[in-house]
């Protein structure tokens, strides 16, 4: 361990640079005319959409009923709203026409400014909030800068503006997502703001996770939440930073800003909603109508303050919100890929040395290849799960946490795949059962080659997304002091494996307390692997580290032995 204190001297560069890279970002400044959203107004609309098209469902009739009525309120103002249709398979429903609606107001320049929400709901409410608050939000703000109404028309701004009210929201944003991919004007855009249930009874909140490791420039964010400050008199919250140094690692974003992040727009989502279903009823008489007016009035603010600026800030590289300050996400990485130097030279010394002493470690290399295999066929079988619908695939983002599989357990199809697992294992271990003495030097031997291969899945986890070493690293450190503590009290040992699986201790309860999955929180873990979300190349690591992890822990509780047939050659 005193090379591990040497080398760790090399941390305090990338360290130093971290704190250094510290910044408080700017706000850009209030325009000077006053907000002109109506509160009330937008509480009508909402009411109004909430009782007339209750079930919005993608593709039924209450959702060609909601577009008709938007389209209807908007043509009060002298707007129109392009149509965009299209068919694309939305997760429970199958192949679904869906459709966004487009209003643009053109500025002096072609950069845009988008503004979007979505029209749909789940059906089994009527979802006044969630998104009728945002959708009637939506109308308030656009009739701003309308031809014809009861305000006079805002000068022309600098910017684009865009509208969009899309489809499929509630089902992982496939109309913002369509939006984001294919319209010139999302390819322009130098902020995206997402209105999702502003007036629900939980405290507003800026989402700016994505799917890709990314994070919507901090100045934008910044000039938001101040702008929310304003008008609620409290500051809105943001992930806290493990959050999102977790979503880093592990891009699990959920909504529609979570779409255009991951085309490197600059997006950020308002709400007072929960992601997930929270079960209860969703109507008018549970509105906060005080929070719609205020968010309202904060968006408007914001997008004056956006729209002032002839020059915004779009760069979208990974980094730590925290409050009123920022940190670069390059300075994370290079601390974290830092990290591994000091496990790397110390299991090179181990190794050297192991060698040197004539350790023979074939016996500890076929076990622990026996041990990624049945790993592997784990990860064989969820994918197969994934083609059968027991698990999530090929839904192009982060499957919906409230919607079909992951709503509710498919308690046959998970039986079966654990059978199957069970059966699996089962033959694993009868090859993997214990002799009757292990020796010192077989023990330290399946250390030996089990932490180097650990090394090789900590390379491999820095070359595909360095964020994600947080999940490794603390197995790599925890795990490198057992065959020193082996032989001494067991307490020790325990403790130490224990730390180590931390890291995907971690990653589950971040996404447990983002989406309030429960016990679903696993095979949403599960669902993210098999929908393509987290990268193959992550996932063959991940069941690489989970062989690694039983092998040192069948060490730890004395049920280790080498391949049968295989001897330490002392």
């Amino acid at each position: 361990m005193s090379l591990v204190r040497l080398w760790s001297a090399l941390l305090a560069l990338p360290l130093l640079l971290v704190l250094f890279t510290v910044t408080r970002p700017g706000t850009y400044p209030a325009a000077a005319l006053p907000p002109a959203f109506d509160g009330a107004t937008a509480v009508q609309l909402a009411r109004e959409l909430a009782a007339e098209q209750p079930n919005r469902l993608p593709g039924s009739g209450g959702a060609q009923g909601a577009a008709r009525w938007y389209r209807e309120k908007l043509a009060l103002f002298g707007l129109g709203a392009r149509e965009d249709r299209w068919r694309e398979d939305v997760p429970g429903l199958g192949s679904t026409e869906l459709v966004n609606l487009v209003t643009v107001v053109p500025g002096e320049n072609e950069q845009t400014i988008v503004i979007v929400a979505h029209r749909d709901n789940k059906g089994t409410s009527p979802g006044a909030n969630d998104n009728a608050s945002g959708t009637a939000a939506l109308i308030e703000l656009a009739r701003a800068y309308a031809r014809s109404g009861t305000i006079p028309r805002r000068p022309t701004p600098q910017h684009t503006l865009v509208f969009v009210s899309s489809d499929a929201g509630s089902f992982g944003g496939l109309g913002a997502d369509r939006f984001a991919r294919t319209s010139p004007l999302a390819r322009q855009a130098v902020a995206v703001i997402s209105l999702d249930g502003l007036a629900g009874q939980l405290a507003p909140r800026l989402e700016i996770t994505a799917y890709v490791p990314s994070s919507p420039a901090p100045a934008f964010v910044r000039t938001l939440a101040v702008r929310v400050g304003e008008q609620t008199g409290a500051s809105p919250a943001l992930p806290d930073w493990l959050t999102q140094l977790v979503a880093l690692g592990l891009p699990f974003g959920y909504g529609e800003q979570a779409r255009f992040l991951a085309t490197q727009r600059s997006a950020v989502r308002l709400s007072t909603s929960p992601d997930a279903d929270s079960g209860q009823p969703d109507d008018a008489a549970g509105m906060n109508t005080r929070r719609l007016g205020e968010l309202g009035r904060a968006v408007e603010t914001t997008l004056a303050s956006l729209d002032g600026r002839i020059r915004v800030a779009t760069a979208t590289r990974g980094s730590l919100h925290l409050g009123n300050r920022t940190v670069s996400g390059w300075a994370l990485q290079l601390l974290l890929v830092t990290a591994l130097v000091p496990f790397g030279v110390a299991v090179v010394d181990l190794l050297t040395r192991s060698l040197r002493r004539g350790l023979v470690l074939t016996g500890a290399w076929r076990v622990l290849r026996i041990r990624i295999a049945a790993s592997l066929g784990l990860g064989a079988l969820a994918f197969a799960g994934a083609l059968a619908g027991i698990f999530p695939r090929d839904t192009n983002g982060p499957p919906p946490p409230d919607a079909p599989p992951i709503d509710s357990w498919p308690v046959a199809g998970l039986v079966l795949l654990g059978a199957v697992a069970a059966l699996g294992l089962i033959r694993a271990r009868r090859r993997l059962a214990p002799s009757i003495f292990v020796s010192s030097d077989e023990a330290l031997a399946g250390y030996v080659v089990t932490l180097t291969v650990l090394g090789a899945v900590g390379l491999a986890v820095a070359a595909v997304n360095p964020y994600a070493l947080i999940f490794v690293l603390p197995s790599l450190y925890a795990w490198l002091l057992l065959p020193q503590a082996s032989g001494r009290q067991a307490w020790r040992s325990d403790v130490l494996y224990g730390i180590g699986l931390a890291g995907p201790i971690l990653a589950l309860v971040a996404l447990e307390s983002q989406l309030h999955l429960g016990p679903r929180t696993l095979l949403y873990a599960v669902g993210l692997a098999t929908s393509g979300v987290v990268p193959w190349a992550d996932s063959l690591a991940f069941l690489v580290w989970i062989a690694a992890a039983a092998q040192i822990g069948a060490l730890v509780s004395g049920r280790y032995a080498p391949a049968r047939g295989q001897t330490s050659g002392r």
